[in-house]
C-alpha cells in the first residue's frame, strides 16, 4: 500500500515537472510578446505546459485540454488552470473539485495569497470557490463573483479585469480575480 502512495505521487510529481521544466527552456512562441504579459486560451495551451493527465486526491484524471486557459507573464513564467474530468471521484469530492490550477508564481485571489503550486479548485454553492492541495483539503475559501452581462459563457476561461495586472478566471459565468504578487 504504502508502495503504491509513493508511486502515484512520484508520478504527479513527474506530471508536474516536465512541463513546467519544458515551459521553462522553451522560446518565446508567436501567440506571446516577450515585453508584456498575455492571456492564453485553450488553443495557446499545449501538452508542453500543461498535464494531459492530472493527480489528485490519490487518483489520476484526464485534463479536458479544450477547457484551459491561463496567463503567460512577461518574464516567462505562468498561471494556469483547466477543467478535469472528474467522472472517477467520489460525490463529495466532484463537488469542490471541477479543474487543476498551476502558478508559478505568488498570486492573490479575490485578495487573499496563493503560494505557488498545484492545486484543485471549483465553485461550490453561492459563487464560493474553493482552492484544495492535491489531498482535497481547502487552503482558500473565496467569495467569487457572479457576471451576468458576460456575452459568450464558456466552461473555463481567462480574460483581462477592468484593473491593470488583474485577471479574471471564469469557470462558466463566475469569477475569481487574480493578480500577481512579489
Amino acid at each position: 500500500m504504502l508502495v503504491r502512495r509513493l508511486s502515484m505521487v512520484f508520478f504527479a510529481v513527474v506530471l508536474l515537472v516536465i512541463p513546467f521544466r519544458q515551459a521553462l527552456t522553451a522560446t518565446s512562441s508567436p501567440q506571446s510578446d516577450p515585453k508584456k504579459d498575455a492571456i492564453l486560451k485553450a488553443s495557446d495551451i499545449t501538452p508542453a505546459i500543461f498535464p494531459e493527465k492530472v493527480f489528485y486526491h490519490g487518483q489520476v484524471a484526464d485534463a479536458q485540454m479544450r477547457n484551459t486557459g491561463g496567463i503567460h507573464f512577461a518574464d516567462g513564467l505562468y498561471v494556469l488552470a483547466g477543467l478535469v474530468d472528474t467522472s472517477g471521484y467520489a460525490t463529495a469530492v466532484k463537488e469542490k473539485y471541477q479543474g487543476y490550477f498551476l502558478n508559478e508564481v505568488p498570486v492573490e485571489m479575490n485578495g487573499q495569497s496563493l503560494k505557488p503550486g498545484a492545486y484543485g479548485i471549483g465553485f461550490v454553492a453561492e459563487a464560493k470557490f474553493l482552492v484544495t492541495d492535491l489531498g482535497g483539503n481547502t487552503i482558500l475559501e473565496i467569495t467569487g463573483q457572479r457576471d451576468a452581462d458576460l456575452k459568450r459563457p464558456t466552461p473555463l476561461q481567462v480574460l483581462a479585469a477592468p484593473d491593470t495586472g488583474a485577471y479574471r478566471l471564469y469557470l462558466g459565468r463566475n469569477f475569481v480575480t487574480i493578480k500577481r504578487v512579489s
